[in-house]
């Protein structure tokens, strides 16, 4: 027979644990969409390539028509 206390100490215990776990988890989704970010940066730049400032190549080199 449970006494008076399981009554408490038992919703306690769950309620501790949800709160350890919504801390836990809302860490690691933080981290997993940081992770994300920078990973869509390095592919941004890995796509874009060189960046220069000199505007668009011109010199394409002579031609052979």
């Amino acid at each position: 027979m449970p006494t008076a206390a399981h009554f408490l100490y038992i919703p306690g215990v769950l309620v501790i644990g949800v709160v350890i776990g919504w801390i836990l988890g809302s860490r690691a989704a933080a981290d997993a969409y940081a992770s994300q970010l920078r990973k869509q940066e390095a592919r941004r730049t890995r796509d874009q390539g060189p960046r220069t400032d000199q505007g668009p190549r011109t010199d394409q080199g002579p031609r052979t028509d």
